[in-house]
This record gives C-alpha cells, structure tokens and sequence, in this order.
C-alpha cells in the first residue's frame, strides 16, 4: 500500500479541513488518518487446463470504531492495495454518514473476470475467503459485491464459510442471493437510494416538476438500476455508456431494453423497443466516454470507476449538476474547478450509500432469523436515506459550504465523537473536559 501517494492520500485530502475544527480532537485526527490495517494474500488458483495461476487480493479495514468492517469486494485488473485502503475509508465515512453502526472495509482481487471461466471464478472467489477467514465475520467484517462482483459470488463466499466455520453465519456477507440469507430489494439498492438522493436535491432546487436531461457514465448493476429507475420516474435518460463506449438519444433512452441486449450482445448497440410481439429499432448516436462527459445536460452521473473526471478533462463538464454512484468518480483537482464555477456535485459518500444501507439491513435480517418484504426495505431505505441526506442538505446552506464538505463533516464527526467516547489526550492528562 501506498502511504504517501495514490489514490489514499488523495481521499485524505479531505480529511484536511476538518484539521482544524475545534469539534475533532487531536487523538481521532491521528486515528482517521491510517486504516487499522491492510491485508495482502497470494490465491492460488488451478485453471481449467490444468495449469496454475496465482492472483494477489487484499482486504483494508479502515476504521471499527462504530462497529464491524463494512465494504465490498471487486473484480478488476487494476486494483491495487492502495485504492483498497481508499476505498475503505470512503466506505468508513459513508456508514457514519448515514448513521450505521458500521466501520469501513473494502477488498479485491487484481485479476480480470471475464478471462475466466465461471468455475474458475468460483474457485477463485472461495480462495479469496479461505485467505481471509481470519480477519472477516459477522460481527468482525462483513464483505459485499462491488465492481465484476453479484450475488452469485457472494453465494458462494458465505458458502465458504459456511464450510469452514461448521455452521451458518449468513450475517458474515451481505449481497447473497434470496434463499440464501439475501434481503429483497438490495441489487437494485445503490441505484434506488441514488435516485432519491438526487430527488430530494431537485426538490430543494424547486426542480421537481421538471424532467431533468441525464446522461449515465457506467452500465454495470448500479448505473443500470439508477437509469431504469430514473426513467421510470419522467427523467429523459439522454446517454448512457459503459467500458467500450457510449450511446446517445435525445429523445430519450428507456434502459431495460438496452441492458437486455447489452447482456444478449456484450455491447451497447441500438436500443429495442418491444410491444407485445412488435419490436422496432431506435436509432442512437455513438459516443464516446469523453464524449459523454462532455454532453450538455441538467445531471451528469458517474456510475463507472474512480477519477472518471480529472484535470484532464473537466474543462469539458458542462452539466451544472453531477451525482456521484461511483467511489470518488472526481480527483481532488478537478473537484476544485468544478467548485469555481459552482457546479453541484452531490458526493459519493451520500448519494451510493443506499447499496451499504440494504446491506445493513440484511444483516440485521439475518441475525434474527426473520426477513421482511420488498416494500418494508425499501420504506427503510427511503426513511433512513432521506433524512440523512436532509440533514447533509441543511448543513451545506446554513454553513455555506459544498455538499461533499457538508457530508464529510457529518460521517467524521461521528465517527469522531465515537473514538473520544472512550478517552481523549485532554482526558487522560486530568483534563476534566472529553
């Protein structure tokens, strides 16, 4: 892991004015600024042919104050120990600020999925648990999907545990299948809390009764739900693109078909329209990514991979509103820019928190042994989501301030306030103040 450059040292940065804020004390400054620890194991994998690779997987638990680790596990040629130990602490601020009594984690393997076969992916999936059984559990740190990750991966991860530890301890994943442990209503989770997030914000704007333009960076299971869902709502979704490219309509686009024959095909391509038996092709224009970003629309959503917006291309970002599905989708510099010419960015660590709130969710489902309906979870997203967004909401216009800062204000103190509940430096040199 890299400790004094990459992408952690980049999410510390906003660690950086709250250094000064007389409400976190010196002794949570030092905590906050460090995961607890970063784990990195070698996983032997035997190939289908008989020959034997070894791929490196990592899992960072950032912080536990508040309680066990909390964070998904992905799939990707690119990740690194260092982007997980960032991840991680995204996902530690995230939980705080949405008030889940959770710390952050996150995990992964360097390895690119689609050049496996599915049973080479499970092997793998299950070494990757047999590495880690001594620093995950359920009341430890619980895994959960991310990027080339799902429910069938998550399947048989608990399964691996399941096989280890002798018994059922469903509450060690959370993301599994329904039958197996899984709660309702949490594949689309990410997407569903996105959109109510960016609703409330519409709202706030006087927006609501607008149909607002969207263009969607990123195809893969949350961007998907997000759009599907959007659209349903009277949102004209305009473009989407995924890895290889991207598709634009300005009359609109409707998402179900196009995922649809996006798995069907592997590629974005001409969208399908289907009326009972009569079906007829839309024509779309393609894009480019840069392309996409680049488009004048009300709302640009980025639902692919982090730093999707630098320095290198936010020039180009037109769109007055940006929400953030992905982890830290905008770099630290770009962000700057972005905030010189007022453009609102609605933060990852609020608006994606719906995917860790359902997961929360499951796990409490799962440790008492009784699951509710579809409709109860998404009646406790949306209770939880909304008011906790509202507060994040109120806090950036009394306190003048952008919405990440207002949002990060609000998951650090908490987890602040949690790590001076036990003592502070002041306290412990007689002071009789925390």
């Amino acid at each position: 892991m890299t400790k004094n450059g990459g992408l952690l040292a980049d999410a510390l940065v906003h660690l950086k004015p709250l250094m000064d804020d007389e409400r976190i004390s010196d002794d949570a400054r030092r905590r906050l600024s460090q995961p607890n620890r970063v784990v990195e194991v070698e996983i032997p994998l035997r190939m289908d042919d008989g020959s034997l690779k070894v791929f490196t997987g990592w899992r960072s638990l950032y912080d536990n104050t508040r309680g066990p680790g909390k964070g998904g596990i992905r799939f990707h040629p690119n990740v690194t120990g260092d982007e997980v130990a960032a991840l991680s602490f995204w996902m530690a601020v995230k939980c705080a600020v949405v008030d889940l009594p959770f710390g952050g984690a996150k995990g992964g393997i360097c390895v690119d999925p689609k050049q496996l076969s599915r049973l080479e992916l499970e092997r793998l999936s299950r070494g990757y648990i047999r590495a880690l059984l001594d620093v995950i559990g359920p009341d430890r740190d619980i895994p959960a999907p991310d990027v080339n990750t799902n429910e069938t991966i998550m399947g048989w991860m608990a399964d691996e545990y399941r096989q280890a530890a002798g018994r059922h301890q469903r509450g060690v994943i959370t993301g599994k299948p329904p039958g197996h442990g899984g709660s309702l209503g949490r594949t689309a989770a990410t997407g569903r809390g996105a959109l109510q997030v960016l609703n409330i914000w519409e709202r706030r704007r006087g927006r609501a009764d607008q149909r607002p333009r969207i263009a969607v960076q990123g195809f893969g299971n949350a961007g998907f739900h997000f759009a599907r869902l959007a659209h349903d709502a009277g949102y004209r979704v305009v473009a989407i693109a995924d890895s290889r490219g991207a598709i634009y309509r300005e009359e609109g686009l409707d998402p179900l078909p196009i995922w649809e024959r996006k798995h069907e095909s592997s590629e974005l391509s001409g969208q399908v329209y289907c009326e009972e038996t009569v079906c007829s092709e839309v024509e779309v224009d393609k894009l480019t990514n840069e392309e996409l970003l680049a488009l004048d629309v009300d709302v640009l959503v980025l639902a692919a991979l982090e730093n999707a917006i630098t320095e290198k291309n936010v020039d180009a970002i037109r769109a007055p509103t940006i929400l953030e599905i992905a982890n830290g989708p905008i770099n630290n510099a770009a962000d700057r820019k972005l905030a010189e010419r007022d453009v609102t960015v609605i933060p990852d660590v609020l608006a994606n928190s719906g995917g860790v709130i359902v997961s929360h969710l499951e796990w409490v489902q799962n440790r008492m042994g009784d699951y509710w309906s579809e409709d109860e979870i998404e009646r406790r997203l949306a209770e939880r989501l909304g008011e906790q967004a509202d507060l994040v909401f109120e806090r950036a216009i009394a306190e003048d301030e952008s919405l990440r800062s207002a949002a990060y204000r609000q998951g650090i103190e908490r987890i602040a306030m949690a790590m001076d509940g036990l003592g502070t430096e002041r306290y412990f040199c007689g002071d009789t103040g925390p």
